[in-house]
Parts: structure tokens; sequence; C-alpha cells
């Protein structure tokens, strides 16, 4: 057998887990001389009768090339901690897994990697923010990790990939299942610079059990964590509490304290965290040689009209009804429309929803 199918072996021995598979491994030192263990030697360890029987009951090896040809078959690379191309920051973090999964790529050792988090039924602020602050990172050459779900994860994959960055994503199923499923084209988009990645075999249910357990990857393979949007009690803190464990630096972007969706983020401030208005506040941290990017890329707001100062002054970052606008500026509506339609074609703001108008991030105000 080669060593790969004495690890791919290792790796899905029913009822041995992590803590059992690292401990077989302290004692017989790799994949092959557990498998090549006699059941005497087996006995001898901290093994019950259960986990012997499942042990010697899995060694068949056609099973085993069976199921590697699948992989290949599928364009699903396996490696594991035993193998120098494993990750070196997955290897320092608590309970490492000993397997992955991968269609494209893992980062390489010096890439600069942000993971994002936040809330998945996050607010037009939110979806914009993080869809912003991905895309300027992305375009300086950090890479974005996230996991695939709804909302901020989504939104910071699109970001990444929208300025042609590099993004992964580690799920909670076998790479080869898309979940949730409406983020199919992000899925296979990020595989052609960057990769999806999971310890779970190929074919794995996204059984929620799995989720917690990825977001130690998540927060193991970053630099950092950012945070965009968090209500008190959000799954978004468990990656943070896990990326503390592991010395990550913590990013939050503040919002407003009467919103519930800014409640983590605004304490994880209070406990110390370090705010982001700009992706400056990120950049500066990761690259060595930091220069402020590009000015040229903001908009300067001296160069409107006076109609569009006028209404770009009465919009922000939450969405505003075109007749909430209306009888702000006291301007009629076809003069209004023509208004906004210019702000927009020239990229001031958006319209998050139908006549609903908020201000873009990219703003210089000087």
């Amino acid at each position: 057998m080669r060593q790969i199918e004495y690890q791919y072996w290792l790796a899905n021995i029913q009822g041995i887990g992590i803590k059992k598979r690292q401990k077989l491994l302290n004692e017989f030192h790799n994949a092959e001389n557990v498998f090549k263990a006699s059941k005497y030697k087996l006995l001898k360890t901290f093994l019950n009768k259960k986990d012997i029987d499942n042990i010697i009951n899995s060694k068949n090896i056609d099973n085993i090339k069976r199921e590697l040809e699948e992989l290949d078959k599928k364009g699903i690379d396996f490696i594991t901690i035993e193998n120098n191309t494993y990750p070196a920051k997955l290897r320092e973090i608590y309970d490492p897994p000993y397997a992955l999964y991968v269609k494209g790529k893992l980062p390489s050792e010096n890439e600069k990697v942000i993971a994002v988090v936040g809330a998945r039924d996050c607010s037009d602020y939110g979806i914009e923010v993080a869809t912003y602050l991905t895309n300027k990172l992305a375009k300086n050459g950090i890479s974005i990790v996230s996991g695939l779900a709804r909302g901020i994860d989504y939104y910071s994959h699109k970001g990444a990939l929208s300025s042609n960055g590099i993004t992964y994503a580690v799920l909670g199923s076998g790479v080869d299942i898309c979940y949730p499923i409406e983020n199919f084209n992000i899925y296979m988009d990020m595989q052609k610079q960057g990769g999806v990645i999971s310890e779970y075999k190929h074919g794995s249910k996204p059984l929620p059990h799995n989720f917690p357990m990825r977001n130690r990857m998540i927060s193991g393979l970053s630099d950092g964590i950012l945070v965009v949007e968090a209500r008190q009690k959000s799954g978004s803190l468990i990656t943070v509490d896990m990326g503390l464990d592991q010395g990550k630096e913590i990013y939050s972007v503040p919002g407003r304290i009467t919103d519930k969706l800014s409640y983590g983020c605004n304490n994880l401030l209070g406990m110390g965290a370090k705010i982001v208005t700009t992706p400056d506040d990120i950049l500066e941290d990761l690259l060595d040689n930091y220069k402020e990017f590009d000015n040229n890329s903001k908009i300067n707001i001296k160069i409107l009209e006076n109609e569009e100062k006028v209404v770009y002054a009465c919009l922000g970052f939450t969405p505003k009804h075109i007749d909430e606008v209306q009888t702000e500026t006291n301007m009629n509506i076809t003069q209004l429309i023509t208004t906004l339609l210019s702000l927009e074609m020239k990229d001031y703001i958006y319209q998050s929803s139908k006549n609903y108008y908020s201000k873009r991030l990219n703003i210089d105000i000087n």
C-alpha cells in the first residue's frame, strides 16, 4: 500500500475521532504503523474492544483504493498532517484536523489571510461593509477565508472575487457538497484561484454539529479575524473565541448601539478588539511595507453638482426610501429621480432594494 492509502484509512475509521487518532499517532508515529499493528499491540493501548474491532474490520484495501480513485475523479486532493503540504498555521492549533479534503488549493505558508465572519441575516449595511472591505483587502494581496454560509460569509467571498482576489471556504460538509446550494456559483468560482476545504469525508452531509468544529479551522488558517455584524449570542463569536485561544488578532466593525446585529461587534471593541473603519486598519498590520491604497479609488464629493450634493448629504449607510429623500430635500420627483440616477451611475450611491438608496463606502470626504 502507498502512504496516502494508509493515511486515508486512518482518517476514516468509524469511531476513531480526533483525540483517539492523535493518541494512536503519538504511540505508533504514523498511519502505516497503526495499520500494521497487531491486535495484541492494540490491546495494550488505550483502545476499547469496539475501537479495536473497528480498526481491524476497516482494513479493506479494495475499498480504500476505490474511494481514493473516487476522490481523483471528483478533483479532490487529500492531505494529512503527516504531509509537508499541510498548512503550518493549522498544525499550531488545538486539535488540528488530521486530514483535509481540498478542491482548488490551500493557502501557502507566507500567504496573508484574514478570516471574515458575521451574521447570516445581515443588514444592507453589513453587506456593503463586507463587500467593500474584502474587495479592498483582496486588491492588496490579502486572501479571505470564511464559511460559505448565507450573509456575511457569502458577501466576503464575493467581495474578494470581485477584485480577482483569492478566497477560501471551510465547509461543515464534504467539499463535494455546496451548502447552501444557492451559493453554488461562488463555490465554483473560488476554486479557480483559492479553494474549498473540509476535514469531513467527501459525501458528508452538512450536519449542525460540524459547523462549530469547522470554525477552529477558519480562525486557524488566518492571520486575524474580522467580525462584520454579530448578535449578542452569535455563532461568529465562537470563531472569535477560538481565534483568541490561537493568538489571533481580532478586528471588529462598529455599528449603532441600538442595532441588535451590532451588539456583538461593539462588545468586542469594548473588550479590546481593533476597530475597523477602513481597510487600512487591517492592511497596516499585515503588510510590512504598507502604503495607503490609491486615493484615486475613492470618490471625491467636491466634484458633484449642487443637486447631487444635496441628495447625497441626505443619504446615509442605512437605506432610505425615495419618499423620505423627497421630503427632506424638497425636490420635485422628476428632478430627484434624475439626480439619484446620476449618483448611481457615478457609483456614489446604490439601490439596495426598489426605491431604497444608500451611500457607497468608498468615499473621500476631504
